[in-house]
């Protein structure tokens, strides 16, 4: 399962939020359940941010959302944003990174 979660900071936060992450970013990747993630952030819009991530299952991704590390990190960032997150739990169609390899 892919989880999008669409990020949109107040332009004064990106660099805070950056920073944070850099702090978390290891945690994150090797939760049990979690089979890698990326951030990305726009080129036009730099204050917009995504996070893409690959769970074991929706279970797994639930386990991390109802986790110590889950909590300790959202309060930390959602201060930091000018909108309401937004987020989508996906199913894979197709894969062309792994059809080039």
């Amino acid at each position: 399962m892919i989880r999008i979660v669409k990020l949109t900071l107040k332009p004064e936060h990106v660099t805070d939020f950056l920073n944070h992450f850099e702090t978390v970013k290891d945690d994150i990747n090797s939760f049990p359940g979690c089979m890698g993630m990326k951030l990305l952030q726009g080129k036009k819009d730099e204050n917009i941010l995504f996070t893409y991530s690959q769970w074991g299952s929706e279970d797994d991704l639930e386990s991390y959302r109802t986790s110590d590390l889950f909590q300790s990190i959202w309060p930390t960032v959602k201060q930091w944003f000018g909108d309401k997150a937004e987020a989508w739990s996906t199913d894979q169609y197709f894969d062309g990174f792994e059809v080039k390899n």
